[in-house]
């Protein structure tokens, strides 16, 4: 059986680069608006413990995501032919294949079923297939 080439330190950059991304994302550019759509009062600060549980969280979560989507790569590296794609298409089909089936169904169910607005929806699944982006970019070039 041969053994998947997943690369520890691309997981670890992808970790490091998505959490950022995602305070990039959800502070600067969205903040205000995630947060109006989520209904959050922005004159009440969270207390720290629940930013740091939330940051921590977060971590891990990214962790698990660079893991996974670093040995779902990895698998589809043994596909006949695969290797003759691109760099740019074998990122868009990584990213793109994978927001498509797991992220963008989970994003609209959000909408159907708790009630987000289309603008939390837009707000939420750009952010997952760009974060997928980054991430396919690190894992596919370290």
């Amino acid at each position: 059986m041969e053994e998947m080439p997943i690369s520890m330190t691309a997981i670890l950059v992808t970790v490091v680069a998505t959490f950022v991304f995602g305070f990039i994302w959800y502070t600067l550019l969205f903040g205000k608006a995630w947060a109006t759509e989520m209904k959050f009062d922005m004159t009440v600060k969270p207390p720290a413990s629940a930013m740091i549980k939330g940051l921590a969280f977060m971590l891990v979560g990214n962790f698990f995501m660079a893991f996974v989507f670093a040995s779902n790569n990895a698998a589809w590296s043994f596909v006949p032919g695969i290797d003759k794609m691109g760099m740019v298409e074998s990122i868009a089909n990584a990213a793109g294949f994978t927001w498509l089936g797991f992220f963008l169904p989970g994003d609209l169910s959000r909408v159907a079923w708790e009630q987000h607005s289309w603008k939390l929806f837009a707000i939420n699944t750009s952010y997952h297939l760009l974060n997928l982006v980054i991430a396919a970019i690190i894992l596919m070039n370290l």
